[in-house]
């Protein structure tokens, strides 16, 4: 879980069309919270189409380890059977989070409530990311901390119960420090608040309250007021976990690019805190339409039909990072390939993700022959105007910093390019999408 193995090169080159129907795994977001909500519930919590990428069987593996019991049938549904909220045990070793901020930063929550003592562990570059985002509401609530310089990994996670319930508005958009404040609110007397000035992905309060929690959302002054009532009373669900359009985001972009393509990809989620890339491509000139649109467990649904398609600059709205945050880099590399310049401001949050996100995707498009200008807070791309890039050369390899998205990402650059791109490292992939390669030679004819 923690890539210590040798890295894994890989040149990517040009396919033919992408081509037929494909599905992406199903999504990180849901995938990660059914695991926690399950194990907070009493009795079996059944869900169907979960991600078993390595982020998400870091979930798995440390609510086991707090007395939940996680296991996957052999039909490929997981039943949970939960301890209910409360009832978390003291982990007897440290929690290995792998590569995972989402469960590093929800599991705190969850624990911060609960009277147990536990040590959160990660690989280099989760160790690199900030949790003094998440520590701080949590220390308001009466947890105690014992982190790395800078609130690093690893750090000891001292619980409280009873927890103190607060009202916190969040500093800067994160669906990740809400999520976790809203978790400790679950076994927290009274009801714990949080404010959003900018509404982010919104997962954990349509689960929360599909597993029967007392969850309140209101608008007040122009944001966001979510209030959760504690103690609760979890109940089983069956869950069935719609595709993740983050990973569908790289097939929609290699479809675009890739000359004759006309490519499906089924059950995507389009939750519309997250779907805001599709909108932007389309904004690009981007052919991608919905087939079938559906609800599934409470989340829109749609199958995607993508087609090949000329795509011009944009200057996209930094009012619509929190819903496609994670998409930017294969925003930047669709940017690439547009007649014109795309813009991209209010982008600092992507610093601090799995890997500097600007500075590495400069660096790479770079590399692989594009025109790009760094800023502080975003990227300025001078298309090609639809010309493939030249490629990485030959003794050269991008540098992915251990990021599952800069991987993926430059492994589409190198499919619309003249010589093809090579990454240093593939085996971050597995963290959130390990079916890519596969999934990317049948669209192309290549398996």
């Amino acid at each position: 879980m923690s890539h210590s193995n040798p890295p894994s090169p890989k040149r990517f080159e040009r396919p033919g069309p992408l081509t037929g129907r494909i599905r992406v795994p199903g999504d990180k977001s849901i995938s990660h919270r059914s695991i926690m909500l399950g194990a907070l519930a009493v009795g079996e919590t059944r869900v169907t189409g979960l991600l078993e990428g390595e982020d998400v069987l870091a979930t798995a593996a440390a609510m086991r380890a707090m007395g939940a019991q996680v296991e996957r049938g052999e039909d490929g549904t997981w039943r949970i059977n939960g301890v209910g909220v409360g009832s978390l045990l003291q982990p007897q070793q440290a929690l290995d989070m792998g590569n995972s901020g989402t469960s590093t930063r929800l599991l705190m929550g969850l624990v911060a409530s609960h009277p147990i003592t536990a040590m959160f562990t990660g690989d280099a570059s989760l160790s690199k990311r900030p949790m003094g985002r998440v520590i701080e509401p949590l220390s308001q609530m009466g947890a105690s901390f014992e982190a790395s310089p800078g609130g690093r990994l690893p750090l000891m996670l001292r619980g409280i119960s009873p927890a103190v319930p607060i009202t916190y508005r969040l500093p800067v958009a994160s669906a990740q420090v809400k999520s976790a404040v809203l978790l400790a609110g679950l076994n927290t007397a009274g009801t714990t608040t949080v404010i959003e000035p900018v509404p982010t992905r919104d997962h954990s309060e349509r689960m929360l309250r599909g597993f029967g929690a007392s969850l309140e959302v209101s608008e007040e002054n122009g944001e966001r007021v979510i209030a959760i009532q504690g103690e609760a009373e979890l109940k089983p669900q069956g869950i069935v976990v719609p595709g993740d359009p983050s990973s569908a985001a790289f097939f929609v972009v290699a479809a675009l690019l890739v000359p004759g393509s006309d490519l499906v990809i089924e059950n995507v989620g389009l939750n519309p805190t997250r779907a805001a890339l599709f909108d932007v491509l389309r904004d690009m000139g981007g052919n991608i339409e919905e087939l079938d649109r559906r609800e599934i467990g409470g989340e829109p649904v749609a199958d995607l039909r993508v087609r090949h398609s000329a795509l011009s600059g944009v200057e996209v709205d930094p009012a619509v990072v929190p819903a496609m945050v994670d998409e930017f880099p294969v925003l930047f590399v669709a940017a690439s390939f547009a007649q014109g310049t795309t813009t991209t401001t209010g982008l600092e949050e992507l610093r601090v993700k799995e890997s500097d996100r600007i500075t590495a995707m400069a660096e790479a498009l770079t590399l692989a022959g594009a025109r790009v200008e760094e800023r502080e807070d975003g990227l300025v791309i001078h298309g090609t105007g639809g010309d493939p890039l030249p490629g990485t050369p030959e003794d050269a390899e991008v540098t992915t910093h251990l990021d599952h998205r800069i991987a993926m990402a430059m492994a589409v650059a190198g499919l619309a390019s003249h010589n093809g791109v090579t990454v240093d490292d593939t085996a971050p992939i597995a963290t959130s999408f390990p079916t890519f390669e596969t999934l990317l030679a049948s669209a192309s004819g290549t398996s």
